[in-house]
């Protein structure tokens, strides 16, 4: 995936309709946000997936078909009445099935703050997972001090079991989750300018 593509060169691209690349890259920056964005709301993995790719597409004919205009609108908020709408007509869909079998249920998708905080947090999520991969796979750091990052910051472990679990002073640990972090901010800030212009 091409992350310094911003969003006005994928929106380009995409106006070719045989670019496969641009779709790859442009598929691969927002269907996560989608699928998680329909599962925080409730749909499984397979609806919420398919959700994604709903959207995605729809949004692409859209754009092609001249509708979107990014002086009228956000790119986010053009996905997000696309995605809203899809999840409504499953959320429809199951209720058609649950009255038939006697259940009832009610999901709010008018709260346009709720839908916009849950994008925004999707959104968050998915670009720290690619800083991660990124950090991994683009970075000289090795794989323990990355490890010692991981255990300290999202596993919660103490500076001293990392210490002893990775065969490290405790000095290093600390030496590792500096590294890191900062490493990881500087790749977080560039992946955020690169986002940064669907806002």
């Amino acid at each position: 995936m091409d992350l310094t593509r911003t969003s006005t060169a994928l929106l380009n691209g995409l106006a070719e309709p045989g670019n496969e690349r641009v779709w790859s890259d442009f598929a691969q920056r927002y269907g996560p946000i989608l699928v998680g964005f329909a599962r925080r709301l409730g749909l499984d993995d397979n609806d919420a997936a398919d959700v994604a790719q709903e959207t995605l597409v729809r949004f692409v004919e859209e754009y092609r078909a001249g509708k979107y205009d990014r002086t009228r609108g956000r790119l986010r908020s053009w996905m997000l009445a696309i995605a809203r709408t899809k999840v409504a007509g499953i959320y429809r869909a199951r209720s058609v099935r649950s009255e038939q079998q006697g259940v009832t249920r009610a999901i709010d998708l008018s709260d346009e703050q709720a839908l916009t905080q849950i994008w925004q947090s999707e959104r968050r999520q998915t670009i720290l997972r690619t800083a991660m991969k990124e950090l991994r796979t683009s970075t000289r750091l090795n794989e323990k001090t990355i490890e010692a990052f991981e255990l300290l910051v999202h596993g919660g472990c103490p500076p001293g079991v990392v210490a002893e679990q990775l065969g490290m002073s405790i000095e290093d640990v600390y030496r590792a989750k500096s590294r890191v972090a900062q490493r990881l901010r500087e790749i977080v800030s560039r992946l955020e300018a690169v986002y940064d212009g669907e806002e």
